[in-house]
């Protein structure tokens, strides 16, 4: 079950980063965040975190450990 909550949060975090490192790029708009070099930062480190996880996660899993 752990694994699947890795993966899930992974997910989430690689999303969420990346519509802020959008966002902080001026590449969408309509945010208070929109076009705030702050939040490219903010969502690059986000998403690297997401991915980390997300690769641990498929790692283990393609690994048979269920834990």
């Amino acid at each position: 079950m752990k694994i699947w909550i890795r993966l899930v949060v992974g997910v989430l975090l690689l999303f969420i980063g990346v519509v802020w490192s959008l966002q902080g790029s001026g590449a969408v708009g309509g945010s208070g965040m929109s076009g705030q070099a702050q939040w490219l930062v903010i969502g690059a480190f986000v998403a690297v975190i997401g991915a980390i996880l997300l690769v641990g996660g498929v790692r283990k899993l393609r690994a048979g450990e269920r834990a």
